[in-house]
């Protein structure tokens, strides 16, 4: 778990951005925290309603939420992928075990 300058305090995930780790929340009051004041009250509405087993998932989710550029970044591929374009991407059953 770490602290960095500007970045989550308390327990995180780690991800990579544009070859970057980058650090993301994950705690509800940090991923609280880290999103914008117009977006806290659907994340307490959307953690209150979750089912147990399924929290993990949905504060992945909400702690990528936290970070604009990687949504956005995550989007680019998605429409890249969309349109046909796979350049770069190695299908799973060609990665060596």
């Amino acid at each position: 778990m770490g602290e960095t300058t500007g970045g989550p305090v308390g327990p995180v995930w780690r991800t990579w951005l544009d070859g970057e780790e980058i650090e993301l929340p994950a705690s509800i009051n940090g991923i609280r925290a880290a999103l914008p004041p117009e977006r806290r009250e659907q994340f307490d509405e959307a953690v209150g309603a979750a089912a147990a087993g399924e929290l993990e998932l949905l504060l992945g989710h909400w702690a990528q939420e936290t970070r604009p550029d990687l949504r956005a970044a995550q989007e680019a591929v998605f429409r890249r992928l969309e349109a046909g374009d796979s350049t770069g991407f190695i299908a799973a059953e060609d990665l060596d075990a």
